[in-house]
Formats: structure tokens, C-alpha cells, sequence
């Protein structure tokens, strides 16, 4: 069998990491619809050896396709979404829109797969935030094993977290500092080039940020509802690649040599983790990868069963594009899509 897929915001950063993992994965397709504002109409993408022409969102019949996967942002995702799924197509989301609707199941396939079957409450899967995605993927195992109390948890997230034009804005900063150009805020509320911005999305009442508080509510629904989190986001002059600094305090006790022993078991990790020589990963050396990877595992004694960790993922691609993707292939591999002939 075959499917017909589109790709909402096929011209963002992410919906082209899109188009490229489905040709890389081999996901089996029928047609591909490359779908954007009215604005990029006629633009072309690459999906593998081929080049689609970008169409209108606005009068695309979404009858035609199986599958839909956004990645145009919420206020898309919350007028589109819904009328894809009416229409018949299975939508992903990458919006954080429907993240926390009771009725839309947030799905990472190594953590939580059985969710997915929620689905059909409302024919929209959730994916999970990017620093979220990866975080949960190291949880996971380790909470299976000695039960998790509480997390916390530091981010430094990449300029692509924001999208384009903040790549574009650390780019151009970096290069105009060298010649004397005072750097001007434009994505971001500081600098960004040669600097570190603890602030990402709005602050709350709280005086945590959206992002902070994602993290914390995202990881509930999927892992444990009983689960502690506190997290501190910071935007770092990175282009592509999150790292987490991750402290967990367990209910048992769990030696950071059996920890990397589970972890090195575990779907979607590659332990990296050798410190006499120097072996751990950082954003540079993630960036294209489908791994999410852990290093820097170790005791922490300043809490009773504690662990430190460091875990390092390609926001692009965990962290959006290809979580998306193995939602799309766990609904194959469950029989849960509709029968097309190709």
C-alpha cells in the first residue's frame, strides 16, 4: 500500500526536514502535496530526487490525501487542522495548539505508542514541543526501571528552534560584529550572536516562560502525570542541535553504570559517554541524525538517588520533523491508516 501525504508549511525549515526524512525512510508513498501560503505558490521543495511545486493551503481538498503533517505554526494548525481531519486526513501537528486538548493524544513512539490510538477521537495526533521531545526519549527507561520524583532541567536550544529568520538574525549578527555593525535585535528580545538569552516564548505569571512550562505539562501527559519538572530555556547562539543538562531524582537507587547499561537498550538513544577520552556529543555532531544521544551519565549526591545527564538531539529532526514522521509510520505499522492502492 501506498499513501498520499501533504506537507503544511513545506517551505519552513521543518517542512523540508519533512519532505527529506519521508524520502530517507522510504515511507511508502503515493503523491506528495506541498502545501503553503498563497505567497509561496509555485516554489519549489525537494522531496528525494524530485521537485514539487508548492500549492495553496487555502483551496486544497484534503479529501485527497491520507495524512497530514503541519508544521506552519498554531494559528495554521488551529484553522487547517481541524478541517483536514474533518475532511478525512490523519493530521500530525507540530503546533503547540493541540498539544493539551484531552481529546488529541501527544505522542513520542518511543515513550508512549499506545496513545496513538486516541486518534480517532478527533483525527489529530500531537507532536510534543523539541526540547520536550528529546528530554522524554532519555526519561523514559529510566523512569520504567527506578520511577522518576523529579526533574530538573536546563536547555540550551538552537537559533532553528525559532525558524528561519533566526538563523537568518544569528548569521547576520555573527558576521556583522566582525566588522563593527552594532547587532539589532529582531527575532530575538537580545543579541543572540556571542550570547545566551534565558528567555524563550512569553513569561507567565509565574515567571516561568511558555517553553518552561511546556516542558513541564508535556512531559506529564506522556510519562507521568506524577512526575516534578522545573526547567530553565535558554536560546544559545547554536544553529541547529538542543542540549539539556538533566538532574533526576528517583525513588530507587539506580548506579550510573546500570543507567547507561539501560539507556545504551534503549529506541531512539545512543549513549556517547566515556570522559577519560573526552567522548561525549555536542550540538555540532547531532545535527542530521535520527538519534537522540546521552552522555555525561553520572551519580548526583546531593539528592538521594540522584543522576546527571546531558542529552543532545536534532531539534529539526527529533524535536519535530521526524517524531513526526514515526507517528506517520507507527499508524502503518498498526494498521491504523486507510487501505490506498498505489
Amino acid at each position: 500500500m501506498a499513501y498520499n501525504i501533504a506537507i503544511v508549511g513545506a517551505t519552513g525549515v521543518v517542512g523540508q526536514e519533512m519532505l527529506s526524512i519521508l524520502a530517507e525512510r522510504l515511507f511508502p508513498v503515493n503523491e506528495v502535496f506541498a502545501l503553503a501560503s498563497r505567497a509561496s505558490i509555485g516554489r519549489e521543495v525537494s522531496f528525494g530526487d524530485k521537485d514539487l511545486k508548492c500549492l495553496d493551503l487555502a483551496t486544497f481538498d484534503f479529501s485527497r490525501v491520507d495524512i497530514a503533517l503541519f508544521s506552519a505554526g498554531s494559528a495554521v494548525s488551529k484553522e487547517w487542522g481541524p478541517k483536514a481531519a474533518k475532511a478525512g486526513a490523519i493530521v500530525i501537528d507540530n503546533s503547540s495548539h493541540f498539544r493539551m486538548d484531552p481529546d488529541v493524544p501527544l505522542v513520542v513512539p518511543e515513550v508512549n505508542p499506545d496513545a496513538v490510538a486516541g486518534f480517532a477521537k478527533k483525527n489529530i495526533i500531537a507532536n510534543p514541543n523539541c526540547s520536550t521531545a528529546q528530554l522524554v526519549v532519555a526519561l523514559k527507561p529510566l523512569h520504567d526501571r527506578a520511577r522518576i520524583k523529579r526533574v530538573v532541567v536546563s536547555t540550551y536550544q538552537s537559533a532553528s528552534g525559532a525558524g528561519k529568520d533566526a538563523m537568518d538574525e544569528l548569521w547576520n549578527q555573527t558576521k556583522g560584529i566582525y566588522v563593527g555593525d552594532e547587532p539589532t535585535p529582531e527575532q530575538f528580545t537580545r543579541q543572540i550572536a556571542f550570547n545566551v538569552i534565558p528567555h524563550i516564548d512569553d513569561f507567565m505569571e509565574d515567571g516561568s516562560t511558555k517553553e518552561e512550562w511546556k516542558m513541564v505539562s508535556e512531559t506529564k501527559k506522556m510519562l507521568d502525570r506524577s512526575i516534578k519538572l522545573t526547567a530553565t530555556c535558554v536560546r544559545v547562539p547554536v544553529f541547529v542541535g538542543h542540549s539539556e543538562a538533566v538532574n533526576i531524582e528517583l525513588e530507587e537507587e539506580l548506579s550510573a553504570e546500570e543507567a547507561r547499561a539501560i539507556l545504551r537498550e534503549s529506541p531512539g538513544l545512543l549513549v556517547i559517554d566515556n570522559p577519560e577520552e573526552e567522548q561525549y556529543v555536542t550540538p555540532v555532531e547531532c545535527v542530521g541524525d535520527f538519534a537522540t544521544f546521552v552522555s555525561r551519565v553520572r551519580e548526583d549526591p546531593t539528592v538521594e538517588n540522584g543522576l546527571a545527564l546531558w542529552v543532545v538531539s536534532d531539534n529539526l529532526r527529533k524535536g519535530a520533523a521526524l517524531n513526526a514522521v514515526q507517528i506517520a509510520e507507527l499508524l502503518l505499522n498498526r494498521g491504523l491508516l486507510p487501505q490506498r492502492d498505489a
